[in-house]
């Protein structure tokens, strides 16, 4: 598992070497560690975050207080095509009949603009989170010739509840009423029964990403 010391050494290793970085987040409870990190390590490294319009009132609170308790500098990114735009001739929002499509417009479309102008992205995947994730390696290329950096891939949730625990962070006040993944509010349910972390996320659907994490990385499948 990489330390602490281990995510510090690499993200200055590619600041030695003139690499512009950026970060990413949803403001998930299980991405406080890696934010709590990089604070430590350099908290003026830009940290994007798409808000489709579909995020829980919550989490945009809970990004308030992340930001009150940790200060980074988090940078909001929004969907290029208007609501307006992804209706059918019914007046269905697009997440009711295509989400594939939904998910490329309001998050992967305006994370690519962001990728064409950085060399370094830092992602906090986890290899336990998925069966594509558990494919990708803690660094490889991603789209527009900028590099994923995956300082957490190894990590699990037991390590992660344990850093949250040790330097008293907060939780995704979701977390409590039973959530356990927390993304656009059309996506996500709570847990039930016979459903992990990312099946919960995407209820009712044969779909475990949204296509930040598939789209916007190359492996050897996609080269």
């Amino acid at each position: 598992m990489p330390t602490f010391e281990q995510f510090r050494d690499r993200v200055h290793a590619f600041q030695s070497e003139g690499r512009k970085i950026f970060a990413s987040t949803s403001f998930q409870g299980h991405s406080v560690p890696m934010l709590h990190m990089l604070m430590r390590i350099d908290p003026s490294i830009p940290v994007y975050y798409v808000n489709t319009g579909y995020l829980f009132p919550e989490t945009l609170r809970f990004r308030d207080t992340l930001k009150k308790l940790l200060g980074l500098n988090f940078v909001q990114l929004r969907p290029l095509v208007p609501k307006s735009q992804q209706r059918n001739a019914q007046g269905e929002l697009m997440y009711s009949w295509d989400p594939d499509r939904d998910s490329y417009l309001n998050k992967v479309q305006p994370m690519e603009l962001v990728l064409a102008e950085y060399d370094v992205w830092i992602n906090g995947v986890r290899a336990d989170q998925s069966d594509a994730r558990r494919a990708m390696d803690v660094e490889q290329p991603a789209a527009h010739g900028c590099l994923r950096y995956h300082p957490m891939l190894d990590w699990n949730a037991r390590m992660i509840h344990a850093y949250i625990k040790e330097h008293g962070l907060p939780p995704h006040p979701l977390e409590a009423e039973g959530y356990l993944s927390i993304g656009d509010m059309p996506y996500t349910r709570k847990a039930m029964e016979g459903y992990d972390e990312r099946t919960s996320r995407w209820y009712g659907l044969k779909k475990t990403e949204c296509g930040l994490n598939t789209d916007l990385v190359v492996t050897k499948a996609n080269k």
